[in-house]
């Protein structure tokens, strides 16, 4: 869950979320603020309220996440890292 509220200064806006590193963030119009939550919250599903000055929800935007869980291993790479393993070990061992 995200909030955008307007600055007590009238200043901008505030971005509020408890994933955020220090709790909230400052922007200067509403919809940068948005912008950020919407591209912070690619993986997983978020809400975004917004907030007039008198505590009202005014819009809500609600984001999806794309996450699809972990691709499978590729076994070429499998394969290609046993044969450079194979080759440093040869390399060792030649020394």
């Amino acid at each position: 869950m995200h909030e955008v509220r307007p600055r007590k200064d009238r200043r901008g806006v505030d971005l509020i979320s408890d994933v955020l590193p220090f709790g909230r963030l400052w922007y200067d119009k509403p919809d940068h603020a948005i912008g950020y939550a919407v591209h912070g919250s690619r993986s997983h599903d978020a809400v975004i309220r917004v907030y007039d000055d008198h505590g009202n929800v005014i819009e809500t935007h609600e984001h999806k996440g794309e996450f699809k869980g972990h691709l499978p291993a590729n076994p070429m790479v499998s394969v290609l890292a046993s044969g450079a393993a194979a080759v440093l070990a040869k390399a060792l061992v030649l020394r």
